[in-house]
């Protein structure tokens, strides 16, 4: 599949390129300054040199003009850049896994937002395409890792079939995850505050918490 993700310089974004790509996929890493995109597929491609990973760095707009596209930019810019690509992210499925949170004294708590989620923000913000919530339980180093073992289940809720569908196929395909189907993406305020839970679990413990859901057949 070409996949585009847009404000994918961060942690969240390489980790998810590069897993994306070590699964065969055509990925296209987005960022608002191009060449800031490219040195970081560099140095992704520098550190897999024995691996053939289909992957280059653009701006915004190229990232939103691949087949899926997953918004990877922070929670606070999200809707804005979403808005700015809306044309080309039209009739598409957009994954959103961005996750409003902030420290609050030694904590990092879950925004409320008008919406309920960032999810129903985006879709909101993007009437004409279809919207799917995943990717928020991960932990960014060991995804951007491919030798780090990681296991872990991936929630997915839409309000669309082919979103879900489309969705939960591209996490199949990465090495180590499985998708769970969550529901309706009315779900997706629980599953991103449930985010706030898993850093501070990861803070407390100095260590990268997954997410694992037992008694579900595979």
């Amino acid at each position: 599949m070409h996949v585009g993700i847009v404000g994918g310089t961060g942690p969240a974004g390489r980790g998810l390129a590069v897993r994306l790509a070590a699964a065969g996929h055509d990925v296209v890493l987005g960022s608002r300054d191009a060449e800031r995109a490219a040195s970081v597929v560099a140095e992704l491609a520098g550190a897999w040199p024995t691996r053939q990973l289909s992957l280059r760095g653009a701006d915004n707009a190229e990232a939103a003009a691949a087949e899926l596209v997953v918004l990877g930019t922070p929670w606070d810019s999200a809707v804005t850049t979403a808005r700015d690509l809306r044309e080309q992210l039209a009739g598409k499925v957009v994954v959103s896994m961005a996750v409003a949170l902030v420290k609050v004294g030694r904590e990092i708590q879950a925004v409320t937002l008008g919406r309920g989620s960032m999810a129903a923000s985006l879709q909101a913000a993007l009437p004409d395409a279809h919207v799917a919530a995943s990717l928020h339980h991960l932990p960014a180093h060991e995804m951007e890792n491919l030798d780090s073992g990681l296991v872990a289940d991936v929630l997915v809720c839409s309000d669309y079939r082919d979103a879900k569908e489309a969705t939960m196929a591209l996490v199949d395909s990465m090495d180590g995850l499985r998708a769970l189907d969550a529901g309706s993406l009315g779900r997706a305020a629980a599953i991103e505050a449930f985010t706030s839970v898993c850093v501070g679990l990861n803070i407390r413990y100095q260590a990268a918490a997954t997410l694992r859901v037992g008694g579900v057949p595979t």
